[in-house]
């Protein structure tokens, strides 16, 4: 039985930086890979069977997905906080939306375009040649 935990750990630890190397686009995925890897291993070294191997790898991928998309959140919230600026990324790719605050202090989401030349283009068309501020779009979306 220890040997096969042994061969377990080593064929893990050789296979961990393919993971992350896999190309997934969100830390849930890439958490949900792991998961999926290390529940699989323990569910085989637990049960000693394809069921075992199965359920793990089943438990694996859910508590992995879960851990990485925390992860993922918490480490865009420190980016945001360092930076002072308030915005956050939707699931596409070419779209962001920036918070601004307005003079009561409740926020208003305004959705911008990131445009392949690297300018922004507002909700009324508006085109901005770098990221603007949220005192720029408080003039125009905010009060």
């Amino acid at each position: 039985m220890l040997r096969k935990i042994v061969i377990a750990i080593v064929a893990c630890s050789a296979l961990l930086p393919l993971f992350f190397a896999a190309g997934c686009e969100t830390g849930g995925q890439t958490g949900a890979l792991v998961g999926t890897a290390a529940g699989a291993g323990i569910g085989q070294l637990a049960g000693g069977d394809t069921k075992g191997t199965l359920i793990g790898a089943g438990i694996g991928a859910v508590g992995g997905y879960i851990v990485g998309d925390q992860m993922e959140k918490s480490k865009e919230r420190k980016q945001q906080a360092s930076s002072g600026q308030q915005y956050s990324e939707p699931s596409a790719q070419d779209t962001i939306t920036v918070w601004v605050t307005n003079s009561n202090n409740s926020q208003t989401p305004v959705r911008l375009t990131h445009n392949s030349d690297g300018s922004y283009t507002g909700p009324k068309g508006e085109h901005y040649t770098t990221m603007p501020s949220q005192e720029r779009l408080k003039g125009a979306y905010g009060f």
